[in-house]
């Protein structure tokens, strides 16, 4: 059975429920079910992108791209992340802070619906840091310890 993610608030390619957006609750994160986790994994890793972020965006946040999760050491035995809640450690979504901020794509550039890529890693170790670490920073750690990775794509618009 392969590794999948999936989500009781949307199917993949669908649309993200507003609750979990800045026009609902903003910090409110999906619940996310995990299943098919390969043997010899000793955690997980939870990264969701907003690959669809304007270059003006970027540029006027300084920043080079826009995760708005980062999550690891979760324990390999998850089979789900509830509603709201994070396992593991967190690390800092690309504005800086360490949790979840939801979908929120400028009206005023296009593409004006986004898509949030949900990516989880099995993983076969952990990894430590000082502090909370940047997307990057975790994605370097991680590498040589993915064994497989399994996607959920939502999509969201503003209204």
């Amino acid at each position: 059975m392969a590794l999948t993610l999936t989500s009781t608030a949307f199917a993949d390619n669908e649309k993200i429920p507003a609750k979990y957006t800045c026009d609902g609750e903003r910090l409110l994160a999906p619940p996310l079910s995990i299943s098919g986790v390969p043997a010899g994994t000793k955690s997980l890793a939870l990264i969701m992108d907003d690959p669809d972020i304007p270059t003006v965006a970027k540029k006027a946040r300084g920043i080079e791209e826009l995760n708005h999760w980062v999550l690891y050491n979760i324990p390999a035995a998850t089979i789900e992340i509830p509603e709201g809640g994070a396992l593991g450690d967190t690390g800092k979504n690309g504005i800086g802070t360490a949790a979840y901020i939801g979908p929120c794509p400028p009206p005023e550039h296009e593409p004006s619906e986004h898509r949030y890529i949900f990516t989880l890693y099995a993983l076969s170790g952990t990894v430590s840091f000082a502090t909370p670490p940047a997307k990057a920073e975790l994605v370097a750690a991680i590498t040589p310890l993915v064994i497989e990775q399994a996607t959920l794509t939502g999509r969201y618009s503003r209204k």
